[in-house]
């Protein structure tokens, strides 16, 4: 049976009536389950279903107005373009968290103080690195906390701070192994921390998203020895199924496909959900014609044996970079007077999936439609794409003329103006040497912060952002014999830090000037290992690495020899991207009419909207009146049963709110020291509630903050 057969398995249904309490299908059995599960803060995300609910309500609707600092920690980690995106855990009076230096800090969780921190081994140089969580187990005295960073994955003692020697190489494992490739040329690592169960810790990867990069493969360790005990291979190997939807030997070469967004775990069912994202290169995809399994895929896999159970597929031969952006929620719904255990997965274009977490069935109608062909040569793109019918989609879907900016007259013009230059219109519109508009954007509507679901209230919340971006594809210079370091930098760099070397900071930060920060050899060890999105260039050869890191340093032009090894680095291919561009305005406001950014609520019961208001503003805008605009926001919400909906999230009045759930009105908020670009968390000690939150900043040039604030009420 081939693959799109498979999919037609899982038939489509309406669904839902009104919840009123939550209980669970086990066995055909239904069994009530207590919220009262939702009063501990252990895992990322609140608990292995990554609902962000908790149980907990002294701070509510009456009191949250009365919300003040309880304690505040400053790491003082933080430099220029610096993020910190974590979201803490709590295990009895002891926070775990992390600093945008990548220390692991437990701090005492009443007071703020730190009790101890462990720094990672040679992880102190001053670049980015994201991290947005870390992973606890215990066994009886055995209490631990795994932390990713830069390729390796640390068991730390919980209690100490201090490495547990018997994991792995003497405390850690390193996660370029095992993938089938030469470790010493890949770059791998992890942004969203791991899922337990039993004793294994689940892995996903952040990989490469040009090529050079590695396979996206799901991995399971042995907690206590660093041990693989099974890898899912996300690109499939010959026999696997999915093979034939890649070319013959892709697994090879290909990479990505990767979960980055985290996972969530059906401990009862023995499931294990991860979202993948698209295959390298994010945006031509000559060299992997086909539907690319398993690539901006939901998975259902066996968490014992990482044997597959089901999959839906979001996106067919991706050509947008439209991963699957968060950890799919596992939660429970109404349908037809009984309550169906399912799984939500958002997307990147504003959409909700949802399916029955046992047999992967659709809970609401999905429509395969046509869209439109690709006319860059050698390029195929997929002819049909999957559309959701319910819930409606939480951004908008496509960037028109009647959508174009208002905000001042000669604004509205030159956005027009430049339209005209422009493909645009609705969904999966093909890459062009022409340009093509992507709406809602390489970072909307829903992004890794990932959803809040209330199980009281079958109530879906979610973030969006709604910013338009511009794809255009250029020409890949070749790189053949001797080639000087402009060349070089031309060919592999120049899509993410632009030809004249000034990218789109800070996520692909300005190379201008880096001499005075790097020396020569630095800059050519960080592209020999490559980080995170960065490929890891070793497979060029000395000669050309040095070539290039004398150009980005100095400027000279100094001749090297390379030669693509395709066994390597995989085919050579014939576009790239002129730089990441967002479209704005003459003044560098977005091009599409507000609101730039969104907070929604979605009944799952029934797929309709409950409320949609704008999240965030511009300091600079409300002095000229212009208010309630939304701005980019990154990091999720956290409902309480208290009746309300945390957030920052908002990317430049570094905001922190509390509104309500049943309205969306706001009820509370505060000043954050950054921006709050980072999931809350809540948890109750000694009779008294705490919500915190990580203030990093750093997106798109916002200042940059290493602080930890929690907030509760006057006792």
């Amino acid at each position: 049976m081939d693959d799109i057969s498979i999919l037609r398995l899982f038939p489509v249904a309406m669904i839902f009536l009104a919840m009123t309490m939550l209980t669970r299908c086990q066995g055909g059995r239904k069994q009530t389950v207590s919220v009262e599960n939702y009063r501990t803060w252990q895992v990322y995300g609140g608990g292995q279903d990554n609902i962000h609910y908790s149980a907990l309500d002294q701070i509510n609707r009456s009191n949250v107005a009365q919300l003040k600092v309880a304690w505040r920690y400053d790491s003082g980690d933080q430099f220029p373009q610096s993020e910190m995106e974590c979201n803490p855990i709590i295990i009895g009076n002891v926070l775990y968290a992390t600093t945008p230096r990548l220390r692991l800090i437990a701090l005492n969780a009443t007071t703020g103080k730190l009790i101890w921190s462990f720094a990672p081994p040679d992880e102190g140089t001053l670049r980015k690195m994201r991290n947005r969580g870390v992973t606890y187990w215990s066994d009886g005295q055995d209490r631990r906390i795994f932390l990713v960073a830069g390729p390796n994955l640390y068991a730390i003692n919980a209690r100490t701070g201090s490495l547990i020697t018997s994991f792995g190489q003497s405390g850690y494992v390193d996660l370029r192994e095992g993938l089938g490739r030469d470790p010493q040329t890949l770059s791998v690592s992890a942004t969203s921390p791991g899922v337990i169960y039993n004793d294994l810790i689940i892995m996903g990867t952040i990989v490469p998203e040009d090529l050079p990069s590695a396979p996206g493969d799901i991995r399971a360790y042995d907690v206590r020895t660093g041990k693989m005990r099974w890898i899912f291979h996300t690109i499939p190997h010959p026999g696997e199924f999915g093979y034939n939807t890649w070319p013959k030997n892709a697994w090879k070469y290909s990479g990505g496909a990767n979960d980055w967004g985290g996972m969530s775990v059906d401990v009862k069912r023995g499931l294990v959900f991860a979202s993948t994202g698209s295959a390298a290169f994010d945006f031509y995809g000559a060299d992997r014609i086909g539907d690319d399994l398993f690539a901006n895929c939901l998975l259902a896999l066996n968490a014992e044996t990482g044997r597959l159970v089901w999959y839906f597929q979001g996106v067919r031969h991706d050509l947008w970079d439209r991963d699957f952006p968060a950890a799919p929620a596992l939660i429970t719904v109404r349908r037809n007077g009984r309550r169906v255990d399912a799984v939500a997965q958002i997307t990147k274009s504003g959409y909700v999936f949802v399916f029955d977490r046992e047999t992967g069935k659709s809970l609401f109608p999905i429509e395969y439609r046509k869209v439109s062909s690709s006319d860059v040569d050698g390029e195929k793109a997929a002819a049909m794409q999957p559309f959701p019918l319910l819930p409606p989609p939480f951004a908008r879907q496509e960037f028109t003329p009647a959508i174009v900016t208002d905000r001042a007259r000669a604004a509205h013009e030159a956005v027009l103006a430049q339209l005209k230059t422009l493909r645009y219109g609705g969904q999966f519109i093909a890459p062009s040497r022409q340009g093509t508009v992507i709406f809602p954007g390489f970072d909307g509507g829903g992004e890794w912060g990932g959803p809040a679901f209330d199980p009281t209230t079958g109530t879906l919340y979610v973030n969006a952002n709604e910013m338009a971006w511009i794809l255009r594809l250029v020409p890949r210079p070749k790189t053949r014999g001797q080639v000087n370091g402009r060349e070089l930098y031309l060919t592999n760099c120049s899509s993410c830090h632009k030809a004249d070397l000034s990218g789109s900071p800070p996520e692909f930060p300005s190379l201008k000037n880096i001499g005075r920060k790097y020396s020569e050899s630095q800059v050519a060890e960080i592209v020999r290992k490559g980080g995170g999105r960065m490929p890891a260039f070793a497979p060029l050869g000395d000669s050309a690495i040095e070539a290039m890191a004398t150009y980005v340093t100095t400027g000279r032009e100094t001749l090297a020899k390379a030669a693509w090894n395709q066994e390597k680095m995989g085919p050579w291919l014939k576009y790239m991207i002129d730089g990441y561009n967002k479209f704005l305005d003459p003044q560098g406001y977005p091009a599409v009419k507000p609101p730039w950014g969104t907070l929604n609520a979605i009944n799952l019961n029934t797929g309709k909207f409950l409320w949609r208001i704008p999240l965030g503003e511009f300091p600079e805008l409300v002095k000229e009146g212009i208010r309630n605009t939304g701005s980019e926001n990154y990091g999720g919400p956290l409902v309480t049963a208290g009746g309300l909906v945390f957030i920052g999230a908002t990317d430049h009045d570094n905001k922190f709110h509390a509104y309500d759930k049943t309205t969306g009105k706001l009820l509370w908020e505060a000043t954050l020291p950054a921006a709050g670009n980072a999931t809350p968390a809540t948890y109750e000690i000694d009779g008294r509630q705490y919500v915190v939150i990580a203030a990093g900043g750093g997106k798109w040039g916002a200042p940059s903050g290493g602080s930890y604030v929690a907030y509760a009420l006057s006792r």
